[in-house]
């Protein structure tokens, strides 16, 4: 038994240290006042062009369905590997006579690549928050160090001095992988840019949720049936019910400003349209979940998806 508790003990300690180490990062100093410098300087300019469709895309938004920041990630990555094989197969000398040699090419489309995707990843950073949005710098200043490296390797190798050349590509792309751990972090460990509401699917049955008399034509309220969150709206008559926590980031989207039949989340002001759940403008990438509504007896009331059928039995 004794042997056993320790077994598991090492196994928590093994597999918890990537969490101490960023919840580590997350303390140093330097960070945090370069982490307020960046958003003094980045929040203001995204704040003006926030409703700018080239900006929204940037996301990845409604027309694509999740974020491009992480898509994009994969080709500079991709070139500064293939680029690393082909120094190891030793096919990095130009041919007839020329300055380009296949892992010259193939460093600097990596290059290209890695300033859209910092792009994208700077858009994405601007709404996130608090701890998220610190570790987004750390993992923001590995890429821009890993990108450097790879600069300074591709003048190297065009200068003549391939072997100087190799040894940079390969930190490149080390410190790139080490980004790219950390960005892995955020998105599978923080749920930073996903869906905060693809699992909802309750309750499943009809819950009153309000008095009918309670909720005034054009008016906006947010109730939790069942340990769900769901905001109420009506409009002409109608009743309208759509999951109250943002899909973006898990903000409560009855505290936002309504205006006509769109609601505006607080947190990071993605917009939807109150009736059928559809963004209408982003950074959210996913629409709002739609509950069925009824009035029934003075009372509003809503459910989640249908139970499951049960499967009969043939009776051959």
């Amino acid at each position: 038994m004794i042997e056993r508790r320790g077994r598991r003990m090492a196994d928590s300690g093994a597999t918890a240290w990537h969490q101490r180490a960023v919840a580590e990062i997350t303390r140093w100093p330097w960070l945090s006042r370069l982490n307020e410098q960046a958003s003094a300087a980045v929040d203001p300019l995204y704040d003006r062009f926030r409703a700018n469709p080239v900006v929204e895309l940037m996301h990845g938004g409604r027309w694509l369905g999740h974020s491009l920041h992480p898509a994009l990630s994969d080709l500079p990555i991709g070139f500064w590997s293939a680029t690393l094989l082909l120094d190891m197969a030793g096919q990095d000398t130009p041919a007839d006579g020329g300055r380009l040699d296949p892992s010259s090419t193939l460093s600097a489309a990596g290059i290209a690549a890695a300033a859209a995707t910092a792009a994208t990843g700077v858009a994405d950073w601007s709404v996130s928050d608090n701890e998220d949005r610190r570790v987004g710098l750390f993992h923001g200043l590995l890429n821009g160090a890993g990108t450097v490296l790879q600069g300074v390797s591709l003048a190297a190798r065009l200068s003549g001095h391939r072997r100087t050349g190799r040894a940079l590509g390969a930190a490149s792309l080390t410190v790139t992988v080490a980004a790219a751990y950390i960005g892995g972090h955020l998105v599978q460990g923080r749920a930073v840019m996903v869906n905060r509401v693809a699992t909802n699917t309750g309750p499943q049955r009809w819950v009153k949720a309000v008095a009918d008399e309670d909720l005034g034509d054009g008016a906006v309220t947010g109730v939790e049936v069942e340990g769900r969150n769901v905001l109420l709206f009506r409009r002409d008559g109608e009743v309208h019910a759509i999951d109250d926590v943002c899909s973006h980031a898990g903000a409560l989207l009855h505290r936002g400003e309504v205006e006509g039949c769109t609601i505006a989340c607080p947190l990071h002001y993605s917009v939807f349209d109150l009736r059928d759940g559809r963004i209408v403008r982003g950074p959210a990438h996913h629409p709002q979940p739609v509950l069925p509504a009824r009035v029934r007896n003075g009372w509003i009331e809503v459910r989640g998806s249908a139970p499951a059928p049960r499967s009969r039995r043939s009776s051959g």
